[in-house]
């Protein structure tokens, strides 16, 4: 499967954070959106850069990473 072969086209990118709580104002998060037409299969973003570009997964291996919550 070649998810970065996939457009994303205009997909709406939603905030997950958690862990790095020990400083204020300094959690840590990742911006996720489904690749569209690609079945469990997850675009991620920098939330403090989000121009920087994706990393793509699938969600097998997000779910491996501990990211239950997509």
């Amino acid at each position: 499967m070649d998810l970065y072969g996939s457009h994303l086209g205009e997909v709406s990118f939603r905030r997950l954070c958690g862990g790095n709580q020990q400083e204020e104002d300094m959690e840590s998060c990742v911006l996720i959106a489904p690749i569209p037409g690609v079945e469990d299969a997850y675009a991620l973003s920098d939330s403090k850069n989000p121009d920087a570009g994706t990393l793509r997964f699938t969600g097998d291996e997000l779910r491996a990473a501990g990211l239950t919550t997509i």
